[in-house]
């Protein structure tokens, strides 16, 4: 597996994971007092977005992509439901 494909994985799952934060575990915790879903949800996307963070920069270097992909890759990332919008420019470098 190339690392663009690692890196639309990862993408993915990290984005899905960030929703999963904001709209399961997070309304967990504070209307019905289950924290600790919070810090399951939490440390799983953690782990994934130090991937991701990692893979970006080894798709950048193996690609030669412009800075400012990765610019929007990064701000997507932490922009609930912005992965979902990246995932096809990241098909164009597959």
């Amino acid at each position: 597996m190339n690392s663009v494909r690692k890196f639309g994985l990862v993408n993915s799952i990290e984005g899905y994971s960030y929703l999963i934060l904001l709209f399961i575990a997070m309304p967990l915790k504070y209307y019905f007092g289950m924290p600790e879903f919070v810090k399951i949800a939490g440390m799983i996307h953690g782990i994934l977005f130090v991937a991701f963070s990692f893979l970006l920069v080894e798709a950048w270097t193996v690609t030669k992509w412009r800075f400012s992909e990765n610019v929007i890759f990064f701000t997507a990332s932490l922009i609930p439901f912005g992965t979902l919008y990246t995932k096809n420019r990241i098909k164009n470098y597959e």
